[in-house]
Formats: C-alpha cells, sequence, structure tokens
C-alpha cells in the first residue's frame, strides 16, 4: 500500500516509498499497485471525480480529469507560485482564467489506415499506440464532428502501414487542414482532394508545404481585424484564453503609446493593441509577419504597424533600438527569451507585459527583470489546456 503524497509538476503522483510515479492519483490517496503496474484507487481523494470524458484512460490527451476544477486550479497555480519561489520571488497571484470544455479550436489528430477504413485520433500516453476519440471533450463540436471526414482523407492521405498528422483548426469559414504525409501529390490525388474540401466544406486543405485547395479563406479574427494565417500557424489554444492574455496585456500596457510586440506571430496582441498605440512587431517567422502586415493593411481604424523579421533568439533587440518603445510585450516559446530579456532588462523601457507557457523559464526571466529594477506587479495563470500538466502565464513588469 502507498500514499499518493505530492503531484509532480507533469501531474504524476510521488508515493510515500520515495521512488515511484504514478499518474491519476491525487495527494492523500492510498493506492495498490499490483506486478503489472496496475494501480487501484483504495482511499480516494475527495477531490477526485469522475472523469467527463469516457477516452479518458486510453487518451493520451488529457492528465488531469480525475480531479474537480478546484483542485486543477490551485494545481496550476501552485506550479507557478513554486517556480517564483525557487528564485526567491514571492508575488501576488491572481484568480486563475480556466476555458471551458469544447473549446480547444486546434488539434493535431494522427491518422492511420486500418482493414475497415482508418482510424484518427491521439496517441496514448508515451506510446504509438492511436486511440480513436469521437467523445472529445476537449475540442471544439467543429473539430469533434470533423473525425468521420478526417478518417476519409486519411484512407486518401495515408499508406498502409504509414502515419500521417492532420492538423485541424476551427475557422469560421469552415475548417483549415494541414496535411503531414510522404504520399506525394499527383494530379488524380490533387483532383480528388479538391472534391474532398468542397463536398466538406473546408476552408482550405493542405498538404504538406503545398496549398490543394482554398474555397474560403480561412480568417481568424484578432480583436477586430480579420488575419489569415499560414497554414499550420501559431494560433492561442482557445478564444476564451486568447481574449483573456489580451485582456491582461491591454491593462498591463494602457499608458503606452509605442509598443514593441515580441515574437508577435501574426499579430494576437499587436492588431488589437494597435486600435490606440503604435506598433513593431518582431517575429522569427517571415510568413506570419506577411499575414499580419496584410491584415494591418485590410485593417480599419488601426494606428501604424511595423513589422520586422528577426530571430530573436541569436539577435534580440538592443538597448538602443528599445529606447523608442514606452512598452513591450513579449510572448516568446517554451524555452523563454534569456537574451532579449537581458536586454530589455538593460534598457530603458518602463513596462513589459510578459506572457510564458512554461513557469520555470518564466521564473528565470523574471529574476532578471526584477534585479534590474523592475516590480513584478501581478501573475495570472490562464489555463487554456485545460486537463493537461500546461500551465499558462501572464505578468505585469514595471520599473521602479
Amino acid at each position: 500500500m502507498l500514499t499518493i503524497e505530492s503531484l509532480t509538476h507533469l501531474g504524476m503522483g510521488r508515493a510515500s516509498d520515495g521512488r515511484s510515479l504514478i499518474p491519476r492519483v491525487l495527494p492523500g490517496e492510498e493506492v495498490a499497485v499490483s506486478q503489472d503496474g496496475t494501480v487501484r484507487i483504495v482511499t480516494p481523494s475527495a477531490d477526485r471525480v469522475a472523469a467527463p470524458c469516457r477516452h479518458f484512460k486510453s487518451c493520451g490527451g488529457c492528465a488531469m480529469q480525475h480531479a474537480n476544477d478546484d483542485f486543477v486550479r490551485d494545481w496550476k497555480r501552485d506550479i507557478v507560485q513554486k517556480a517564483l519561489l525557487a528564485h526567491g520571488l514571492d508575488v501576488a497571484m491572481r484568480d486563475v482564467v480556466t476555458s471551458p470544455p469544447r473549446s480547444r479550436r486546434r488539434a493535431k489528430f494522427s491518422g492511420r489506415r486500418t482493414k475497415k477504413g482508418a482510424m484518427v485520433g491521439f496517441h496514448a500516453k508515451a506510446s504509438d499506440v492511436l486511440v480513436a476519440v469521437p467523445d472529445c471533450t476537449l475540442v471544439t463540436p467543429a473539430l469533434a464532428d470533423s473525425l468521420p471526414a478526417l478518417e476519409a482523407l486519411t484512407v486518401m492521405a495515408c499508406s498502409r502501414k504509414g502515419e500521417i498528422d492532420l492538423t485541424v483548426t476551427d475557422a469560421p469559414a469552415g475548417l483549415d487542414i494541414l496535411v503531414e504525409t510522404d504520399k506525394p501529390l499527383t494530379p488524380p490525388l490533387r483532383i480528388e482532394l479538391a472534391n474532398f474540401a468542397q463536398s466538406q466544406g473546408l476552408s482550405r486543405l493542405v498538404w504538406n508545404d503545398e496549398t490543394v485547395v482554398t474555397l474560403n479563406v480561412p480568417v481568424q479574427n484578432f480583436g477586430a481585424t480579420a488575419v489569415v494565417p499560414p497554414p499550420g500557424a501559431f494560433l492561442q489554444a482557445t478564444k476564451h484564453g486568447e481574449l483573456a492574455l489580451l485582456t491582461a496585456v491591454e491593462e498591463i500596457t494602457e499608458k503606452a503609446t509605442q509598443i514593441v510586440d515580441l515574437f508577435a506571430g501574426c499579430g494576437t496582441f499587436t492588431l488589437p493593441l494597435a486600435k490606440r498605440a503604435e506598433v513593431h512587431a518582431v517575429e522569427g517567422e517571415p510568413e506570419m509577419l506577411t499575414a499580419l502586415d496584410r491584415a494591418w493593411r485590410e485593417g480599419h481604424q488601426l494606428r501604424r504597424v511595423s513589422t520586422e523579421a528577426r530571430d530573436l533568439f541569436r539577435r534580440p533587440l538592443e538597448t538602443d533600438e528599445l529606447r523608442r518603445f514606452d512598452a513591450a510585450v513579449i510572448d516568446p516559446p517554451r524555452a523563454g527569451a534569456e537574451a532579449q530579456i537581458a536586454t530589455l532588462a538593460d534598457s530603458t523601457i518602463p513596462t513589459v507585459a510578459m506572457v510564458s507557457c512554461n513557469p520555470v523559464t518564466f521564473a528565470r526571466d523574471a529574476k532578471t527583470l526584477i534585479a534590474a529594477g523592475f516590480a513584478l506587479g501581478w501573475v495570472q495563470v490562464v489555463d487554456q489546456f485545460r486537463w493537461s500538466p500546461h500551465v499558462e502565464v501572464v505578468a505585469s513588469f514595471t520599473r521602479k
């Protein structure tokens, strides 16, 4: 018999034997583990609930559906607090914002052909076993309803023994689908795929790096501005989460008239902020900036937006380049932005709105800014990745 003492940041239970890590358990629970690794809950936690999705035990997409919402909320907030405390930082935490079920607007499914047709779904945790998820409670209804069509597409796109990736984005004009496969795009297949897209009402169908057909422009709205992202381009996971992050960023930068948006993507923050301020958007992927610039030029009542394609890991904006801005927005990948944070710390810029998807690198970068004279006003967890161990934060930094 083992007692679960705590959870890791990945949601694994630390057992009282000091060496076991057990999935889908909660602190305080007593569990029995058989020789084949099967776990039986002997004494359940008061925070344990029945998983809302019938695929939870087999699918690797979610890790925390066995815990109630209050527990998951507090656990994610604690992950961020512990990361900050590891650097000696104790700051005010705002209430966690959690996206509702069935709100994930983008998913990367895998597809395989079978003897009877095809299977589309997610992989089991740490496995190449593919699990069909017809009743997924995570993705939007449009994505869930698309699974039969994705199975038909898999038959066309996948070899008998291979596997394909299907990145599907819920767009107002119809699903936007990127197929990643090693099967060549032949002229007859192109015609077949175009007919398929027409029959399914897709907005766009892309085969590896080649657009097969665009029937309706796959627009996403950033604030009041319509953007057409490149195939597979980064989007915030849910509209709900995007709005929460944007609301926080707008609050932090509300007094700024000249803003630099670092790792700007297609303009998630740039375009809404341009309603009241001039914005310089810097991003490493030129095609994203092309989409952002086109959206700005076609937008309405936006102030000036300039763009710059630049690898901010190798060539961060230097202090003299930052001098003309009175606020910075920075939303780096999981590795953080150590080099760019260092130049922000050395600059005269008075306000930084930091968005991060990794509490560890966020805490490291926060310490750098604080050591340079910034005050960390508050931190907020925005949980777009419901039921997963993924944690996203937004924070306010002002120079003392």
